[in-house]
């Protein structure tokens, strides 16, 4: 059974930054893309960014230039460095694997980010 197992969330206050991982439990995790989305309360979960196998990043316009996405595929883990965290980017934050008719996501981190 695959797990993904995210980790690293917590309480910031803005401006600050955190560094959040997903931990795969998947054979060839290499071959697979990878992504992070986060749902705030009352909203749709969004996507925050993505890397596919390939290394190829995408991110949405209201974090690029603050958030990064990266993968290492000896460990299983996509991590996602997060810099200037706002409050309004206080939500779940979900890991997403898909490829190959794949489709897992985690139970999510929770970032909250308030003075």
């Amino acid at each position: 059974q695959v797990q993904l197992v995210e980790s690293g969330g917590g309480l910031v206050q803005p401006g600050e930054s955190l560094r959040l991982s997903c931990a795969a439990s998947i054979s060839m995790f290499s071959i697979y893309n990878t992504g992070w989305y986060r749902q705030a309360p009352g909203k749709q979960r969004e996507l925050v960014a993505s890397i596919t196998s390939g290394g190829r990043t995408n991110y949405a316009d209201s974090v690029k230039g603050r958030f990064s996405i990266s993968r290492d595929n000896a460990k299983n883990t996509v991590y996602l460095q997060m810099n200037g965290l706002k409050p309004e980017e206080g939500a779940v934050y979900y890991c997403n694997l898909w490829g190959f008719g794949a489709d897992f996501w985690g139970k999510g981190t929770l970032v909250t980010v308030s003075s």
